[in-house]
């Protein structure tokens, strides 16, 4: 895994929205707080393009990212917010530059396919906190995610799940939205989960659909070689007027059943507010038990 320099005072962060369009008003918060941070926050006009629902064509989108992803000034590139978007635009994205001299890339949601691309790259990345609804997030998130691109040490107690499958796990963080995991299924953008701890979180899904999905991760071979298995936040799950008859967190613990590496439930990290910085592609220590304990190694 390649090694990326941690921020410091005055280090440049781009902003760059590579999915839906976003307002000035949407993104100021988030300028301010980097700027008291000590941060300086990058970008211009063409942050703010309109192009149906996209912050403009896939063309323009692509192009924009690739200046940043190229440019050996800037040291960060924190993706604006998620939506639908980047799939249409990673494949039109050139990582040779960006390889020899990466930078941190921050986001979440959308961005797993370009956590994706990092992973199969052995370059790591942050799922976190994004611009977008930035003012809304937790002290504690956005705490995570100024550790995070410090090189500041990262470690959560969890509150005990009861379907928590308790034991240790340590090694190589992958995964992000299980919906977009789901659309790279087969390509050079889904992360390798032999041998690692898969991360997923959702949200706005159907409970039936999130065991069509889980299930096509378990027939694709992709579950069983796991070393654990942390699930996020299952947010704004719906349920057919004929209910499914079990919760979204029982539908995921019955498919890797089978399997004895451990589980953990309700991590913060996902569409909630206390969406907490993980460092995808690094390793970390996670000890499922009564006082669950999550740190960056």
């Amino acid at each position: 895994m390649k090694q990326i320099p941690y921020l410091k005072q005055g280090s440049k962060i781009a902003i760059v929205a590579p999915a839906r369009c976003v307002m000035p008003d949407e993104m100021a918060y988030a300028i301010q707080w980097l700027k008291e941070q000590g941060f300086a926050p990058v970008y211009d006009e063409r942050l703010f393009a309109v192009h149906h629902i996209f912050a403009g064509t896939d063309k323009f989108r692509a192009a924009v990212f690739q200046e940043y992803l190229d440019n050996e000034e800037i040291e960060a590139i924190w993706l604006a917010r998620g939506g639908y978007g980047g799939i249409r635009i990673i494949d039109k994205l050139d990582f040779c530059r960006f390889w020899e001299h990466p930078k941190w890339i921050a986001g979440f949601s959308d961005s797993t396919v370009i956590h994706g691309k990092l992973s199969r790259l052995g370059i790591p990345s942050l799922h976190a906190s994004m611009p977008f609804y930035f003012e809304n997030k937790t002290v504690e998130a956005k705490q995570s995610l100024f550790n995070a691109l410090t090189g500041k040490p990262l470690h959560y107690d969890l509150l005990p799940h009861p379907l928590n499958r308790l034991g240790a796990m340590e090694g190589e963080i992958v995964g992000g939205n299980l919906s977009v995991l789901m659309g790279m299924m087969g390509s050079d953008t889904f992360p390798e989960t032999t041998g690692k701890i898969l991360f997923v979180e959702e949200v706005d899904e159907y409970i039936y659909h999130i065991d069509r999905m889980m299930r096509a991760l378990k027939r694709a071979g992709k579950l069983n070689r796991l070393k654990g298995l942390v699930v996020g936040g299952l947010t704004q799950i719906h349920d057919n007027p004929d209910p499914f008859g079990q919760t979204a967190e029982e539908v995921i613990a019955e498919v890797v059943k089978d399997y004895d590496y451990p589980i953990c439930f309700n991590f913060p990290a996902g569409h909630f507010d206390d969406n907490r910085a993980v460092v995808l592609g690094q390793s970390v220590s996670l000890i499922v038990a009564e006082k669950t304990r999550f740190a960056l190694l």
